[in-house]
């Protein structure tokens, strides 16, 4: 198997996935790299289909970003983590989160659930700790897979029929470069954990998304003073609209009226919640209300008010221990923390067989090259909403994919990854986080139906 520009039109239409390998390709293990939320529904779903499993996973035990300090060296989860979705919409749809358990799970409590779907399904056996995949290359129509183990630094390779790339895409850290130079300490969010080295310090807070937010706030009752950057602004939208869980405001329903009908049925909602963003000093973004992904804070909006926080625009340079914003407005800084998101890579690839540019990838569904046979990605997507039920769908689908499930041709295929990223670009702001964006209502419904005529269509046979 090779990456190949172009190849024939037909032929998946026409074939199985793996319709091109040897028998002996067929009965190889599928490889699926990372044990997070992505990875672990992968690795049930393939099983449920009968599919020989192998997981390569860095750290040492499951949960990926939300084991706090995971050995991986790769986890962002600070101490005072909690989600910001239900824990009803976070849940995998054949694993509650128990009734008990708060509406916002803390980190400590996210981990427990994937260590609880862990053992309830038993795929902790498929998985392979303090294994880092270093190399994914096609060979006699498989995968060639090398591995290096992170405790005796032994590095080997296997064949596999299939991969399956499920370590997510908040671990390369980005940071912008700036002009001048600061005297003080700049860092990323990713290595915050808490506030009480910034005790007495007077910090800059480079973002304005959940990270950041959470962040500041928090560092508001510690610091010397705190100051937010922001570029473009955000939507502040607070975790309970009367009295209900933001995102249970949200149906499948309301995610089907014209986009326009749901602006304006939001900017209802939140004049009525919190009144103008304005009111408390925060900027209210040119771009219209669903064009961004939104920050969700409940304490963000009091804070600035209460002038713990002070909001301003973009930074425009650094003078030493200076920060200059783009209207010429400066402040003191001893530390700068940029809350500015993570740059996609997949290091393991070579150019011939992925290329991520500018932060954009071509997925059909946001799950397959469409050139590349055996290779498939569950959870590179950014939604407005929770992760579990949509890779869950994902997963499912390549699992269906490996047991026979046909795709379209190629030519259809990559014309509905046009269509897709139109649709995206036409919605969002030009941001790179944007660039995997989905919506979790329209989604869930395309992968679940799709899911579905698959199961029906095997069932009738």
């Amino acid at each position: 198997m090779t990456s190949r520009k172009d190849g024939p039109p037909d032929r998946r239409a026409k074939s199985k996935m793996s319709g091109n390998m040897s028998g002996m390709n067929q009965q190889l293990p599928v490889c699926v790299i990372g044990a997070g939320v992505s990875g672990l529904t992968s690795i049930k779903q393939l099983r449920d289909r009968g599919i020989d499993v192998v997981c390569f996973e860095t750290g040492s035990d499951v949960g990926g970003i939300w084991r706090y300090d995971n050995d991986s060296g790769r986890s962002p989860a600070y101490a005072s983590l909690h989600i910001d979705t239900s824990k009803e919409r976070f849940a995998y749809a054949d694993h509650p989160v128990p009734r008990k358990w708060p509406t916002y799970l803390h980190h400590t409590q996210v981990l427990e659930y994937l260590e609880s779907y862990t053992d309830r399904f038993a795929v902790r056996d498929a998985i392979r700790f303090r294994h880092e995949v270093t190399a994914v290359l096609p060979e006699d129509g498989g995968w060639r897979v090398e591995v290096r183990d992170l405790d005796t630094d032994e590095v080997t390779s296997d064949l596999f029929r299939a991969v399956v790339v499920a370590s997510g895409h908040h671990w390369d850290p980005n940071i912008p470069e700036q002009s001048g130079s600061f005297s003080g300490e700049i860092m990323h969010a990713r290595s915050y954990r808490t506030p009480d080295r910034f005790i007495g310090k007077d910090v800059v807070v480079v973002g304005l998304g959940n990270t950041g937010a959470d962040i500041a706030c928090e560092l508001s009752w510690h610091a010397a003073s705190v100051t937010i950057s922001t570029r473009s602004g955000a939507h502040i939208l607070p975790r309970y609209i009367l009295g209900r869980p933001l995102d249970r405001i949200s149906t499948r329903a309301s995610s089907r009226l014209p986009l326009v009908v749901q602006r304006l049925a939001y900017q209802a909602l939140l004049r009525i919640a919190r009144g103008s963003q304005e009111a408390y000093g925060v900027p209210t973004p040119d771009a219209p209300l669903l064009s961004q992904h939104p920050t969700v804070s409940q304490d963000l909006l009091g804070l600035v008010k209460d002038g713990q926080i002070v909001v301003k625009g973009d930074v425009s340079r650094f003078a030493d221990n200076e920060v200059v914003f783009a209207n010429g407005d400066s402040v003191s800084a001893d530390v700068i923390i940029y809350a500015t998101g993570y740059t996609i890579t997949f290091p393991f690839f070579d150019e011939s067989v992925f290329v991520v540019r500018d932060n954009r990838v071509d997925l059909y569904k946001m799950v397959v090259p469409v050139d590349t046979e055996g290779l498939y990605f569950v959870g590179l997507i950014q939604p407005v909403g929770a992760m579990p039920p949509l890779v869950e769908q994902q997963a499912r689908w390549v699992a269906q994919l490996l047991d026979g499930a046909l795709l379209p041709s190629s030519g259809e295929m990559r014309a509905e990854v046009v269509v897709d990223r139109y649709t995206r670009q036409k919605q969002y702001l030009e941001r790179p986080r944007h660039t995997i964006q989905v919506d979790y209502w329209p989604y869930l419904d395309q992968m679940r139906a799709l899911c579905d005529a698959n199961d029906a269509q095997r069932s009738g046979e």
